[in-house]
């Protein structure tokens, strides 16, 4: 699901409860909001509001460990695919075929995004990205070395090229995980009853209403960005590109 979808949803249900709490307040007895009343009320959503905040802590360190993880393997892909490169490139002239095609699978990478979606997926005469690198394995193994040299530089060729396969299928295996929805439907949950008794508690006045609108919101916003972060190659905050955009300036070169 969209991340702003997810915050701007977010965003609804904490004001709904924050709403139903003000209208249940304006209709039940006085006695049922007196002060022991709010001090059992306030003991209650203390629990609530303390499982929220190691709930969305959570949250934050597993999103924030998948995008880490999205930029290391970023920067390992771009290393993998240089050097890839220039073991082809010591190698020799029989290697320019396979050298063009993996220059080809980088700027086919680049221009179709990150999704598992958009690496596999096939239009005109545009294959899939795992069978752009298994194209460039099959160039490897035909490759007749003439000596130990070339033997060893094709052996490494096609360890490397099995790695850049290996993140290319890493990346179709964990492209679907994003959040754990259903942990992420409880926080929602036990949030909204927190924001639900701040409404039968507060008086109905432009500043508290303002202060509940911010916070409902600086909540939601807590949300997107976990919601972001948990997908890490889309959205506003994603994995940058430039390690690949680098790669390609050099490949190819003698």
């Amino acid at each position: 699901m969209d991340s702003l979808l997810v915050g701007g949803l977010v965003f609804v249900f904490l004001s709904t409860a924050t709403s139903t709490g003000l209208i249940v307040r304006a209709r039940l007895p006085n006695h049922h909001l007196n002060a022991e009343s709010k001090d059992v009320i306030r003991l209650a959503t203390a629990v609530v509001g303390t499982l929220s905040a190691l709930a969305l802590g959570l949250l934050i360190a597993s999103a924030k460990s998948s995008y880490d993880n999205a930029e290391v393997e970023m920067r390992t892909a771009a290393a993998r695919i240089l050097l890839l490169d220039r073991v082809m490139a010591q190698y020799g002239p029989e290697t320019d075929n396979a050298r063009q095609l993996l220059r080809e699978l980088i700027e086919k990478r680049l221009s179709r995004g990150w999704t598992a979606e958009t690496t596999d997926e096939t239009s005109g005469k545009a294959v899939g990205e795992y069978q752009d690198i298994e194209t460039v394995q099959s160039d490897l193994r035909s490759l007749a070395p003439k000596d130990a040299a070339q033997r060893a530089l094709q052996a490494r060729a096609l360890e490397v090229s099995g790695m850049v396969a290996e993140t290319h299928w890493l990346l179709v295996e964990s492209g679907k995980e994003g959040l754990p929805w259903a942990f992420l439907t409880v926080l929602v949950c036990w949030l909204s009853l927190l924001f639900a008794t701040f409404g039968l508690q507060a008086p109905a006045n432009p500043t508290v209403l303002l202060i509940l609108f911010v916070c409902a919101l600086s909540v939601a916003g807590a949300i997107f960005l976990v919601s972001d972060m948990a997908n890490p190659y889309v959205g506003l905050v994603h994995v940058s590109d430039a390690p690949l955009r680098s790669a390609i300036e050099r490949l190819g070169k003698p």
